[in-house]
């Protein structure tokens, strides 16, 4: 039985007395141990050389996957923060999560990133199309209930209630691939002779946080709601883009995806200022003088001279009060169609705060992320995964280490075996996969001697 499970009751009672009949201090400690097993474990130190947005080697201000999820963590405490504020009176307040359980949540959200950013996550994708595939969410949901190293069985082994706040779209992928009849057909397609013929856009994983072998980890997550509300929870729906998608998420999840998208939409943006990718001409026509930015006018050109000011200091106080009107600006409300409280509050930013961050997103997205020079490397990365991936699975008795062999020699099937190397790719930092790269592809590099 899980460690977890065996402290935790039904989620019948309020947040102060809801593990089995302990006290609130008590209760702590259970999202205290959660916060510290992903704080210590070695995927979350992984992240230190796992890409955001820019190449580890340009320069060693820029963020990593490990200080976006430490950003993400700070920011999700002040939106915490922030509701028992306003909520004096409030029904929700017994439900908020505590300061521990959401930094819990937000310190893991990325643990299934793979190298190379959504790159690797693609490349890793169509190798493993007929094996399940791969997916970032997914895949941090397997670490926390497989892979991760505090117990044999059941990996990180997280709470109850933090293994729920990660889950962003809580659904089973082949569920979400079946219902995708082209995306089948095109998943039959041979491997490419030559990856750089490979259109990379084509393998884009849908939106699922959970595979097939962690349906009995999402099951028991989900045991605690009625039937009604976990059919909601998980129904899936057309979606104009391709594959269908989950509508609903939990009480949690909303705050730490909100914290996420604060962390992306303004904090990557200081990275995209101080290293000279956008400029204030840019910013004016398409933040400042945007119909969506004229309507909600959040701030005035002083913050715009702070914002590209030639000193940092500068620099950082208009991005700190970018982060503070977002925070200040979050409420509660009710989806009525569900009746837990952990499925029924969900956390939102105010009208004017969320259409400016969507904007401040879109513009990240459009002058830095889809630039050639970012893309290009991103590129680089897909590919280097694609090889190793190939060259692993040609060979595997040769090139895995022993005891990810082990693994792969006593899988049960070829699906099982696959999902072995995959894990192991993905667990990869962007440096070790380029070294064993080098190693295995580079006649002037690697030795019988390398730690990589």
């Amino acid at each position: 039985m899980h460690r977890a499970l065996q402290e935790e009751t039904l989620w019948t009672q309020r947040y102060t007395d809801f593990l089995e009949n302990k006290p609130a201090r008590e209760a702590r400690i259970v999202y205290q141990r959660d916060r510290a097993r992903v704080i210590h474990s070695a995927s979350f130190r992984r992240l230190q050389a796992k890409t955001q947005i820019f190449g580890l080697n340009e320069s060693d201000f820029y963020r990593t996957r490990l200080t976006h999820s430490m950003e993400v963590a700070q920011i999700g405490s002040g939106l915490v923060e922030q509701l028992i504020t306003i909520g004096k009176g409030r029904d929700y307040l017994d439900w908020l999560p505590s300061f521990y359980l959401i930094e819990a949540i937000c310190l893991a959200h990325d643990l299934g990133h793979p190298p190379y950013g959504h790159g690797g996550e693609v490349a890793l994708n169509y190798m493993m199309r007929t094996y399940g595939g791969f997916e970032g969410n997914a895949q941090t949901l397997r670490i926390l209930s497989r892979l991760g190293e505090y117990t044999a069985k059941h990996g990180i082994d997280l709470s109850r209630r933090a293994t729920l706040g990660v889950l962003k779209y809580p659904a089973i992928y082949d569920e979400v691939i079946a219902l995708n009849t082209a995306y089948q057909a095109q998943m039959m397609e041979a491997d490419a002779n030559d990856f750089r013929t490979l259109q990379m856009n084509r393998w884009y994983p849908p939106k699922a946080s959970v595979y097939r072998e962690e349906t009995e980890q999402f099951d028991w997550v989900l045991s605690v709601f009625s039937e009604a509300d976990k059919k909601r929870f998980t129904q899936l729906v057309p979606n104009e883009k391709g594959f269908h998608k989950t509508q609903y998420k939990a009480l949690d999840t909303t705050l730490m995806e909100l914290a996420d998208d604060i962390a992306y939409g303004i904090h990557d943006l200081e990275d995209a200022v101080a290293m000279g990718m956008v400029n204030r001409d840019q910013w004016q026509a398409d933040v400042m003088e945007h119909p969506d930015f004229r309507q909600y006018p959040l701030w005035d050109t002083v913050m715009t001279d702070r914002l590209f000011s030639p000193r940092s200091r500068d620099r950082k106080h208009a991005i700190s009060k970018m982060v503070g009107i977002m925070v200040e600006s979050i409420e509660m409300t009710e989806n009525d169609v569900f009746e837990h409280p952990l499925l029924r509050y969900q956390a939102r930013l105010g009208e004017a705060e969320m259409a400016v961050l969507e904007l401040l997103k879109t513009f990240v997205y459009q002058q830095v992320i889809t630039l050639p020079e970012v893309k290009g490397m991103e590129y680089k990365g897909q590919l280097i995964t694609l090889d190793l991936f190939k060259s692993l699975r040609a060979n595997p008795q040769a090139l895995l280490p022993r005891n990810t062999f082990v693994k792969y020699d006593t899988a049960e099937s070829e699906r099982d075996r696959q999902r072995v190397i995959s894990d192991y790719i993905a667990g990869m930092t962007n440096t070790y996969a380029s070294r064993l790269y080098e190693k295995f592809f580079t006649a002037s590099q690697g030795s019988i001697f390398d730690r990589i």
